[in-house]
This record gives structure tokens, sequence and C-alpha cells, in this order.
């Protein structure tokens, strides 16, 4: 029920914000009109902007919960409840995104495994959720959170493909997953991705609930000891 609850506040938190969230989910879409002309180089920068979108939007209703979720505390709420439920809803929006700009790709480019697209951007939303959430669990201001989230996605994407960096970055998966959406190949590329793409899920959802396990926890004082 809190879960549900929590979802609930959360979507409403975003559809208040109305020119943000415009602006935001608008986004991946420029990132895909500045090279619609190239499949591979649009689809790719397409699905970062969509991590971007969803990351920074999560971060958005994480900093504007700082003063509800206590409140939630107080009345029984647990931070599993909590944190799930946000990310339930922040995940939700994500797949919608993902969904419409998979069709996007569809009827305008031309793709070796257009299919793995979906995939690609489904695993970049899902990651994308829960990393937000980390970000905003460690930097309290909105536009401190912004420019990190930022610079993850400009990093994934400048990164060297080959080297070590892009590998650790959370959103390798889609690069991995890419290889095979634009370049063909083996099938392994897309399991490489989804395993990767799961385990960064794992460090972002343990990560943010560690920070808000400490951060949400009640205190417990003596009872007074009676004369």
């Amino acid at each position: 029920m809190t879960a549900l609850v929590v979802a609930n506040l959360s979507a409403r938190e975003v559809s208040r914000r109305r020119a943000a969230l415009l602006l935001v989910v608008s986004l991946p879409f420029w990132f895909y009109l500045a090279r619609r002309d190239l499949s591979g180089q649009s689809t790719r920068a397409l699905t970062l902007g969509i991590g971007w979108a969803v990351s920074t939007l999560t971060l958005f209703v994480v900093n504007a919960s700082r003063g509800v979720d206590p409140r939630l505390r107080l009345t029984g709420a647990s931070v599993l409840g909590i944190i799930g439920g946000r990310l339930l809803a922040m995940t939700g929006i994500g797949v919608l995104l993902a969904l419409g700009y998979w069709g996007l790709v569809a009827v305008d480019q031309d793709l070796f495994h257009l299919w793995a697209a979906g995939p690609m951007m489904l695993i970049t939303a899902l990651v994308a959720a829960p990393l937000g959430s980390l970000i905003g669990a460690i930097l309290p201001r909105e536009l401190d959170g912004a420019l990190a989230l930022l610079c993850i996605s400009s990093v994934q994407m400048l990164a060297d493909p080959a080297g070590l960096l892009a590998k650790v970055m959370p959103f390798w998966s889609a690069r991995e997953v890419g290889n095979y959406v634009v370049d063909g190949g083996s099938i392994d590329f897309v399991w490489r991705g989804l395993a990767h793409g799961g385990v960064t899920w794992l460090i972002c959802v343990a990560g943010t609930l560690a920070i808000f396990h400490w951060r949400l926890r009640l205190v417990r004082y003596p009872e007074p000891e009676l004369p």
C-alpha cells in the first residue's frame, strides 16, 4: 500500500512540473534529430538522452520529496515502500518514454536489428530511475544533481568504447546492446549489455536504500524513568 501511495505522489509531482517535464522529455528527440542522417549515432544519442531524461526526472522527484519522506516514516511507512513506490512510478514513466522513442526509430531508421533497439532503450530507462534516485540521495541540490547526471551521460558518450572507463559507467549497457542494433554481429552483445544493466540496477537500488535507511531512521529515545 505504501509503495502505491508514494508512486501516486511521485507521478503527481512530475505532472506539476509541466515545463520541466516537456523540456526533459523532448531532450532525447533533439539529440536524435541532430544526427538523424546517421542511424547508428542518432539511435545511440537518443538512448543516452532517454537515460539522462529519466534519471533527471527521478532526481527532481527525490529532492521534492525530502520534506514528505520523514512524515511518511512517522506514519509507519517503510523505507523499502517509499523507495520502491518512487522507483515504480519513475520506471513506469521511463518505460513509456522508451517505448515511444522506439516507435520513432522503427518508422524512421533502417537498423541491422531493429527489435533490439527496444531492449536497449528499456534497459537504459530501467537503470536511469535508480541512478537518478542515488544521485538525488547523495546530492541534495537539484542543480548539483542535474550537472552530475549530465557529466555521467557526456562521459559515457565520449569515452573510448574499448577503454575501462566506458565499461564502468552506468549506461554502458546501452552502448553494448547498441553494437548489436547498429553494427550487427553476435547476440552476445545483447546479453552482456543486459547483464551490465542488471548489475548497475542492483548497485544503484542498494546504494539508494542504504542512504535512505540511514537518513530516515527513526530515533528511539529511552522512556523516562518513573520516580
